[in-house]
């Protein structure tokens, strides 16, 4: 453990206590989306595929200002990393101001333009499963500020490495989210309403408790209402300079995500549900893969604010490393639990071949190709090669992933699977990009603090 995950910046023992946290918060996260999948499609075909369809959107929009979150937790971290306390505390304040004006515009352009925004999109579907389109997308839209306060939040907290009160507040919104599904969706048979109402209680719920936290609880911070309603330009600017790249890569990369939707659309509502189902377990098997990058990005973002650049090199080949062997560890455990896990979500007996064939491969390519296309992008990110990163994410979306998606799931008879074979293609050229960019110099030569 020294050799590899200790340095003159941070040692084992700070890394393990930033990654536990994150890692339970990352399994509760995907734990209880799977039982919250499993629930709604208790409701049917229709309820499940409209739920996948809108939350491909979504994912779209929420990135956005998760992003720009993410952006505040690189700042944050640097400016923890050289020691420089004032700034964490203007620069946490900036972030949640920055994001809070983000997720509202978001969600009132989505909650006025909602009809003409599922017409475009997923018009060919079948109506039951539009109809139900309708009231999730509304419904998420309302919701958008609150899960913007408690990604802001998180995001900051992380930066400092406090991931313990940022696992609190995600198992708070998390929690009472499957909770009152229970009661909305199995007790009181509200179906996607039910799901809808859940998912704006829980939400708010969440950010009252993460602006409570911060205020009463967390007084190392010392931050007021005021600081986070006024917005600091000069702070705004450095979150951006991460952020927006990174938003705009999230944009064109779930829009890459949506169009390839659209063509799972086209092949039919049971090529929907197996979609929707594949993604809920692949999430199941990315649960320490995607914990360790979320660390990283607070690990190097401190090595760098204090320059220690082979601590930085060091650190990210250890996570690598790490992040795929822990595929083989969670693969293995999902596809052994196939037939249980699967049964959950109450799939028509002639889709679960497919479902089977599609984890089959995508557990096996994730492997070598999932960690090198992301935990190396976090830890460029983290550097404040921001630019660099998304402007590769954007490429090779649209290159690769949704060329190919159409060539190989509509062309070609491979259907379903050839979606996913051309999303794993893509993880592997882009990949091979990054890793280029890392074993060379300027991914860590950017001056984003002071």
């Amino acid at each position: 453990m020294t050799k590899y995950f200790s340095g003159q910046s941070i040692s084992y023992p700070q890394m393990i206590a930033l990654f536990v946290p994150l890692l339970v918060d990352q399994a509760f996260i995907v734990g209880l989306n799977l039982i919250n999948t499993a629930m709604i499609s208790s409701s049917g075909v229709a309820a499940v595929s409209a739920v996948n369809m809108v939350d491909s959107l979504n994912i779209f929009l929420i990135s956005v200002f998760v992003a720009v979150a993410t952006g505040g937790t690189v700042v944050v971290a640097q400016y923890k990393g050289s020691g420089n306390n004032s700034m964490v505390s203007k620069s946490a304040a900036g972030t949640i101001s920055s994001v809070s004006v983000l997720s509202v515009g978001i969600g009132l352009l989505l909650a006025v333009f909602h009809m003409p925004a599922l017409n475009i999109l997923f018009g060919s579907a079948a109506p039951d499963v539009f109809d139900n389109a309708r009231v999730y997308l509304i419904g998420s839209s309302v919701s958008y500020l609150g899960i913007g306060i408690v990604e802001a939040v998180c995001g900051a907290l992380r930066g400092i490495g406090r991931s313990r009160a940022s696992l609190f507040l995600s198992l708070i919104m998390n929690l009472s989210y499957v909770l009152l599904n229970i009661l909305f969706i199995n007790g009181m048979h509200m179906g996607v309403m039910g799901l809808s109402v859940a998912l704006n209680v829980s939400r708010y719920l969440a950010a009252i408790c993460s602006i409570y936290y911060l205020i009463k609880v967390d007084t190392n911070l010392h931050l007021k209402i005021k600081d986070m309603i006024h917005v600091n330009w000069t702070m705004f600017k450095k979150i951006m300079f991460i952020g927006m790249p990174f938003a705009a890569e999230q944009m064109f990369f779930n829009g890459g995500k949506i169009l390839t939707q659209i063509f799972i659309v086209g092949l039919g509502t049971n090529a929907i549900a197996v979609n929707a189902i594949c993604a809920t377990l692949a999430n199941v098997v990315q649960i320490p893969a995607n914990a360790l990058s979320l660390t990283v990005i607070t690990v190097v973002g401190q090595c760098i604010g204090s320059r220690s650049i082979e601590d930085a090199r060091k650190f990210t080949k250890s996570f690598l490393w790490l992040s795929s062997l822990s595929f083989i560890f969670t693969g293995a455990i999902v596809l052994s639990l196939f037939n249980p896990l699967v049964a959950m979500f109450h799939p028509p007996g002639e889709i679960i071949d497919d479902i089977f064939a599609v984890m089959l491969m995508n557990t096996l390519v994730q492997i070598p190709l999932w960690s090198l296309s992301f935990i190396t992008p976090s830890a460029l990110r983290a550097a404040g090669d921001s630019k660099f990163t998304s402007m590769v994410s954007m490429l090779s979306m649209w290159l690769f992933r949704v060329v190919l998606g159409y060539i190989l799931g509509v062309l070609s008879p491979l259907g379903i699977l050839g979606v996913w074979l051309a999303m794993d293609l893509e993880w592997g050229i882009r990949g091979f990009i990054f890793l280029r960019r890392f074993s060379g110099e300027k991914w860590y030569q950017h001056k984003l603090i002071d």
